[in-house]
């Protein structure tokens, strides 16, 4: 396969038969045993991520890490708690493996989500760039922002924007009725479900990852106390 790894386990019994076993299956580990080295080293294709580090929280490495990479993200875990599962996948993961686990069931895990990767990256490549326009006076205004609720495609501009299944619920609410202000307990009820019991949070590490993926703070208000809103004008469909 060629595809290199990253793993993040601080655990030497768990991590060098794991690495000699993807080795076996083409893959190519580079290990580190601490969340600090993790973030601070090349991601390669894929990052394995423990969350019992020595130093931090696995949960606060896959935030640290979606902050600034979209590499596929598989947690291992002996924490198969559902919280720590949901918020996982919530904050950017793409899988999550509950210790003891096969080494084949995990490269099938691996080349699972590197392929559903390259395929939302090759559907994300835009169209050719129009002939520029003449020259204008510089602009930091966003927009325009299209929300394609059939297919669930966003684009900014002539850029379409990958979201994750709930960044995308939580765009298409907030676009039903824009400059309208949704409560963050309204918004929990739509996007989550109106029993969610998992942490509040996870509804502003969501909108921080909408604000930076949509390239704008000023696509989503806050209204302190309050909840959220989109302030800007929306477009329909996308292009066809």
């Amino acid at each position: 396969m060629g595809l290199r790894v990253l793993l993040i386990e601080d655990d030497e019994t768990i991590a060098e038969p794991l690495a000699e076993g993807l080795g076996h299956f083409g893959l190519t580990v580079d290990h580190v045993t601490t969340g600090t080295e993790g973030l601070r080293a090349p991601y390669g294709d894929v990052v394995l991520l423990d969350l019992g580090l020595p130093d931090m929280d696995g949960i606060d490495v896959c935030r640290g890490i979606r902050e600034v990479s979209d590499v596929p993200i598989v947690i291992l875990s002996a924490r198969g708690e559902e919280a720590d599962r949901v918020l996982g996948l919530e904050l950017g993961a793409d899988d999550y493996l509950a210790k003891p686990f096969s080494v084949r069931e995990l490269v099938a895990r691996v080349r699972a989500v590197t392929r559903r990767t390259r395929r939302a990256q090759e559907a994300a490549v835009p169209p050719p760039a129009p002939a520029p326009a003449p020259a204008a006076a510089a602009t930091h205004e966003p927009g325009p922002l299209a929300v394609d609720r059939r297919t669930r495609q966003v684009w900014v501009g002539e850029d379409q924007v990958p979201l994750t299944p709930k960044e995308f619920d939580l765009l298409a609410l907030l676009t039903e009725d824009p400059g309208a202000v949704y409560s963050r307990q309204q918004i929990l009820d739509r996007v989550w479900d109106p029993f969610y019991e998992g942490p509040t949070k996870t509804l502003d590490v969501h909108v921080a990852s909408l604000r930076r993926k949509l390239g704008h703070p000023a696509w989503i208000q806050t209204l302190r106390g309050v909840g959220f809103r989109l302030a800007v004008h929306t477009g329909g469909a996308g292009p066809a």
